[in-house]
């Protein structure tokens, strides 16, 4: 119980001060609830509004594809250079540190592989989230395929279903098929339906004219990295992201894949971050690989 012998009158209630609105500094996030804001800050720094993401979720498809074969060798090590992880919960739990601190973006569907296919998935109960202290989950979706598009999109209503009753946010993944086109018409597409149905996050691919796929998602957009790219251009495929209105980026074999994963995961902070040019950022690339 409160000492009641030095309880003082209230002097400071700032009069004649109105109290200044906390708008959010992400898009589309002023109307969350405190704890989705919470989470969302954990993922983009405050500072600059964006995001590295490190992602190394590939196996929930793809088996240890190359890069991957051991979390523990090849993502343990780079860990403290990303902004938030994007894995599997079964990885995390056998492989990540509990004590590295790194917020976590958590695969939450499963079901196919590679060799099938791909997105007859069904989504892992948010209670698991919660369990493993998630700052937000994550979904593939399907736009325009029509074996697929209708059951990947019910799973992301609902898992937003689940997690606006538990304050997670969602990231929408949008998949490619074989068959589609990666266009700003499909990329737009995908998107904006991964918002209609309640995403706060997209994660999605840099196409020619993504300025426009970006204008019309009100929330915030990380850029997938794809196929492993010479580390320059992967650093100009960040660049122009950023430059065209991303809100950052998520990368994976662009990462693990390189030879000096941890310089260019630095490499690509200081794009995303520090709004440096992709020269700059593998001049910094090359100087942290000599050192290492």
């Amino acid at each position: 119980m409160a000492d009641l012998d030095d309880i003082r009158d209230g002097k400071n209630f700032g009069l004649g001060q109105d109290i200044e609105s906390q708008g959010f500094y992400l898009k589309g996030c002023d109307n969350m609830g405190w704890g989705m804001k919470e989470r969302m800050a954990r993922i983009f720094r405050p500072g600059s509004g964006r995001t590295v993401m490190l992602a190394f979720d590939h196996g929930f498809i793809m088996g240890p594809t190359s890069g991957l074969e051991r979390i523990d060798l090849s993502i343990v090590p780079i860990a403290q250079y990303a902004d938030c992880l994007m894995a599997t919960r079964g990885m995390i739990r056998t492989s990540i540190p509990a004590q590295l601190g790194k917020p976590i973006c958590l695969r939450s569907d499963a079901g196919t592989s590679i060799l099938t296919e791909l997105n007859h998935n069904v989504i892992i109960d948010v209670e698991d989230a919660i369990r493993m202290n998630a700052s937000a989950m994550a979904i593939m979706v399907t736009a325009g395929d029509p074996a697929t598009e209708a059951k990947t999109f019910a799973n992301l209503y609902n898992l937003v279903d689940a997690g606006q009753k538990y304050g997670i946010p969602v990231m929408g993944v949008t998949a490619v098929g074989k068959d589609m086109a990666r266009d700003a018409r499909y990329f737009g597409l995908a998107s904006r339906m991964c918002v209609e149905n309640g995403a706060n996050i997209v994660k999605t691919y840099y196409c020619e004219g993504f300025e426009k796929v970006v204008a019309a998602c009100p929330v915030p957009i990380v850029i997938a990295g794809g196929k492993k790219l010479p580390e320059l251009e992967a650093l100009e495929l960040a660049y122009n992201a950023i430059q065209a209105g991303a809100a950052g980026v998520d990368m994976g074999r662009n990462v693990f894949q390189s030879d000096y994963p941890a310089a260019m995961l630095q490499a690509i902070a200081s794009v995303v971050h520090d709004g440096q040019t992709p020269a700059q950022a593998y001049d910094l690339f090359e100087t942290l690989k000599n050192g290492s």
